[in-house]
């Protein structure tokens, strides 16, 4: 039987959108640039979907089930979109559960079993079973955001499943709703079904279990025995064997069917107690081929996990600040392939004899003393984000050319591993690409993938002989053309070559039986399309960029369309990095809405569609995208923290710009970007223009005006501004330091400049203060301009400030992080060329001058206890490390950072009446908590503008630039 026929219903259907709204308590989400978003995953196709609802309760999705069957229309479940072969990309409705179905529903510790909804991820499950002792350990690499729902649609693995298999081996039950609007707990039951298993339940296992009967002889026969064995459906669970093995329990048939039997409204899991100890030996090679050869032996030695790295990420993490200083410590001259071994355990002493034991059979082997030992928790977690960012690393290619998944998790045996690894390079060589190979070394699951070009047909083709000739590999040495991430599009065509005409017919027939109308993510697993059909690529063959479209920043660095800016923006590849929790920064927004449109992958989504035509014509500057950035803070978390480097803060300025220039600036943006040269005047009469929060009615009168919150109080104008004139001139003389005074700190908190310039002199310096020609107004780095999307102006300030500063070869030091890291970020785009990047090489905060060049500086005792909120640019920029260093250097002083993303002010946004609730959400995740913990005595230290007076409003507490505790201990 087939899918459903192609019905009445397109994507954006009004009629429906307007069902599902009156019918469920869902959030329905129609719009074009909604659907655009969920017409991706981490994969290399794009279908649209009919339309999106985010249920908030198992009734919301019992309601859209039931309209979808009246309808005629597909239902497609979706957790994190992180899925690599194009199972969560359909023409369907998409049940996103990741907002609001991400409950723990039970934990029975004593039987180590947890019951959960689908859209919790394993993050924030393993967080909450810490307090049992216990954790799941199916960990794949996205365990931050992948939804245990999505990782049982997959059959996911993991680097630990030699040790504790896969999730069919670790899913007890599923309640499940079927297509049929019935519901049952699909578990271990016995052969003989009771009263209580409803008729058409019982009618359906007793299908099941004739089928697996029948063709118990050909599941022996084909199914290769290979533990990461994860394509087609988990029929070898009905055969008789199983069920006489305690195999046969039902959940197992429903792991890994990728959402097309049934929707999993609530899964049981199996626990283990934690191992609260582990030790990691990386292991040194000088050839690929050598360490495969190797990965046979290393797992006899019983560890938890043994995972490959090979030359290309290490190169191309190296080229990734924030894993470069890792990756350095993890090697030994310059090897050619690590293997990273892994033991777990109750206690070190049993560990650090089995790093011993690792010694030896590296010896043994050939490569004596080849082993860096990572025994401390910090270099651990280092390197396990270094691993988890694999495939991410791999996709920070820039260009066109991409590693592609498509045969990346095939599995063969340990003593085929070498031979066969060396066979499929041959493949590739012929083919004139190359792979990147990482990951599963300890199961024979290596994730590798061809270097592939998709926007070029013949590379398409390409694509497809390379992935014919792989499988043929595969069957040869009798492994799993899907070893992990699933069969989705890419590898569903392929069954019938791995498997055989019967198993495949089989599993239709399960297929058929759970869902006979084809409701439940039709053509995924049975009756595919072809992998290589460009009408459901992301990049289509009429995929072209907007000629229309101009950028106004410099995106050279990207080779391609647009300057490079569709390359820069393509850099996404939907893997969702963005969507977890405990990142430093990224992304503040996605954290406090749980929106796919307020995400970075979102985001980057929408400018993709809007850069090639897909939203219509002059779509940048629409509505659209000015929608998915209004939550955007430019706080540049992922500037740092994607691994493939989406700048959405950057990309933001586009935006913004072409907004400008088809609809102009609105009154209050330009009042907000020209603040700088306002408050000058302000400052003159600082009574008048402080007004506002002292006469009763103004507030809400600025807010019916121009938009600014009536329960924000504004910052407070100074008339004892800092001016120029408090300080000499450069001249370029020894010792010398040109600070760069920022608006907000010399109309608003001079003293934190003034301070400034006393901690620079008792360090020996010599500070002078970087000034325009005389009687002209004072420099401006721009911030507020580009905040605007006031580019022009804001390219007319970087003129400015770099004629003023490119005579002297003085560090130029500024204290306000946004201010100062112009200099190293956005001139280089607005002005490319070699002054800019001479000034941004030496553009520094004061904290980096002083940890870098480390002069004496004479502290006197403060017995005090400092929490340190770091601004998203200091962390952006890696500076943050400096400022929390160099506060320990004051004797008697604790200093305890404080874990925390944004603080959700970001200059104007946290005044902005519209965006007021997202700002305080933004500070409530983890900032405000942290503050209103700390003692009253406390110091609470914030070095930027907005962090202070976002903890001010709202945390009650006054928060000081560091700068000031400095000065208070030289004083």
């Amino acid at each position: 039987m087939n899918a459903l026929p192609p019905g009445r219903i397109t994507p954006g259907d009004p009629r429906l959108a307007a069902r599902l709204r009156r019918e469920t308590g869902a959030e329905v989400l129609f719009r074009p640039a909604d659907r655009g978003r969920y017409a991706t995953d981490a994969s290399i196709y794009q279908q649209e979907p009919i339309g999106v609802v985010v249920p908030r309760s198992l009734a919301d999705v019992e309601a859209a089930l039931a309209i979808c069957r009246e309808e005629g229309v597909p239902l497609l479940p979706r957790g994190g979109g992180t899925s690599q072969c194009g199972q969560t990309v359909n023409r369907a409705l998409v049940l996103d559960c990741t907002k609001y179905l991400r409950r723990v529903l039970e934990v029975d510790a004593k039987a180590g079993v947890a019951r959960v909804e689908p859209g919790i991820t394993l993050g924030a499950l393993n967080d909450a079973l810490k307090a049992h002792g216990l954790f799941y350990p199916v960990d794949p690499s996205t365990w931050q955001r992948c939804t245990i729902g999505g990782m049982a649609g997959n059959n996911s693995c993991g680097s630990k499943s030699i040790r504790y298999g896969l999730m069919a081996d670790n899913v007890l039950a599923i309640d499940a709703l079927l297509a049929d609007g019935s519901r049952f707990r699909f578990g271990d039951l016995p052969d003989n079904l009771g009263a209580e298993v409803p008729g058409g339940i019982a009618d359906l296992i007793q299908r099941l279990r004739a089928l697996g009967a029948r063709e118990a002889e050909e599941i022996a026969a084909r199914f290769p025995e290979q533990l990461r064995r994860v394509g087609g459906y988990n029929i070898e669970a009905l055969t008789p064997a199983a069920r006489a093995a305690g195999r046969g329990n039902l959940a197992r048939l429903l792991v890994g069917s990728e959402g097309t039997l049934a929707f999993s409204a609530a899964l049981d899991l199996k626990l283990w107690p934690i191992k609260p100890r582990k030790v990691l030996g990386i292991c040194q090679f000088p050839s690929f081929r050598k360490a495969m050869e190797a990965s046979k032996h290393l797992v006899s030695l019983m560890p938890e996990a043994v995972e490959l790295v090979d030359r290309t990420m290490m190169d191309l993490g190296r080229s990734i600040p924030i894993y470069r200083a890792t990756i350095d410590k993890m090697l030994i001259g310059e090897p050619d392939s690590l293997l990273i071994v892994e033991f777990h355990g109750q206690e070190d002493g049993p560990l650090m004899r089995d790093l011993a034991r690792l010694d030896e059979m590296m010896a043994d082997l050939g490569h004596p003393g080849q082993v860096v030992r990572a025994t401390d928790a910090g270099f651990q977690a280092a390197i396990a984000e270094v691993r988890e960012a694999g495939l991410n690393i791999m996709m920070s290619m820039k260009g066109d050319g991409k590693p592609v998944s498509f045969i990346e998790d095939c599995a063969v045996g340990l003593d085929d591993l070498a031979d066969y690894t060396e066979r499929l390079n041959e493949v590739f060589a012929k083919h004139g690409t190359k792979g990147t190979w990482y990951a599963h070394a300890s199961v024979g699951c290596l994730h590798v993938r061809p270097v592939l070009n998709m926007k070029d047909g013949a590379e398409v083709a390409k694509m497809r002989a390379i992935a014919e000739e792989c499988f043929a590999l595969v069957r040869e040495y009798k492994g799993s053309h899907s070893g992990e991430h699933g069969d989705g599009i890419v590898r569903s065509e392929f069954h019938r070559p791995m498997f055989g005409d019967r198993i495949v017919t089989a599993f239709e027939e399960v297929k058929d039986a759970f869902d006979p109308s084809g409701l439940l993510n039709p053509n995924r697993i049975t009756r595919p399309p072809r992998m290589d059909d460009r009408s459901l690529f992301r990049y289509a063959p009429d995929y072209a960029a907007d000629p229309a479209i101009t950028p106004v920043l410099d995106w050279s660095d990207y080779p391609g369309p647009l300057g490079g800016l569709l390359s820069a923006v393509e850099m996404c590849n939907n893997n969702g990095t963005c969507r977890k929790f405990d990142a430093n920064v990224m992304c503040p927004s996605y954290r406090a809405t749980r929106d796919e449109a307020h995400l970075t992958r979102g985001r980057a989504n929408t400018l993709r569609l809007a850069l090639t035509g897909q939203l219509g014509p002059d779509a940048l500057a629409g509505d659209e995208v000015a929608a998915a950035m209004a939550l955007c803070v430019s706080c540049k978390g992922c500037k740092r923290e994607c691994p493939t480097g989406v700048d959405m803060a950057r990309m933001k300025i586009e935006a913004l710009a072409a907004r400008a220039k088809r609809h102009g600036v609105p009154l209050r943006e330009r009042l907000i970007a020209r603040l700088p040269r306002m408050a000058r005047f302000a400052s003159m009469a600082p009574i008048l223009f402080n007004l506002r929060d002292m006469i009763p009615g103004l507030p809400a009168l600025t807010q019916s005006m121009l938009g600014l919150a009536a329960d924000r109080r504004l910052p407070r104008f100074r008339g004892d501004v800092f001016h120029d004139w408090e300080l000499r001139a450069p001249d370029g003389r020894a010792h010398e330091v040109i600070l760069l005074p920022d608006a907000f700190n010399r109309y608003f908190e001079p003293e934190n400049l003034r301070a400034a310039i006393r901690v620079l002199r008792a360090a020996g310096y010599d500070p002078a203060v970087a000034r325009p020609p005389r009687g002209m107004r004072p420099l401006d780095e721009g911030r507020t301009l580009l905040a605007a999307g006031m580019v022009d102006e804001a390219r007319t300030e970087a003129r400015r400030v770099i004629a003023a500063l490119a005579p002297f070869a003085s560090p130029v030091v500024g204290i306000e992080p946004s201010s100062l890291t112009t200099l190293r970020d956005e001139f280089l785009v607005l002005l490319p060329g070699e002054e800019s990047r001479a000034l941004a090489k030496r553009a520094l905060l004061l904290s980096e001058l002083l940890e870098r060049d480390k002069p004496a500086l004479a502290f006197k005792p403060v017995e005090a206890t400092v929490h340190i909120h770091g601004h998203c640019h200091q962390k952006a920029f890696g500076a943050f490390p400096a400022a929390v260093a160099l506060l320990k250097r004051i004797p008697g002083v604790t200093v305890k950072p404080i874990t925390s993303s944004c603080c959700g002010m970001a200059g104007a946004f946290g005044y902005q009446a519209e965006s007021l609730e997202a700002s305080k959400a933004m500070a409530e995740l983890s900032l405000l908590p942290a503050v209103r913990a700390a003692a009253a005595q406390d110091f609470i230290i914030a070095d930027g503008t907005s962090c202070r007076h976002q903890i001010g409003d709202l945390g009650g507490r006054e928060a000081i630039h560091s700068v000031r505790l400095l000065d208070r201990a030289l004083s």
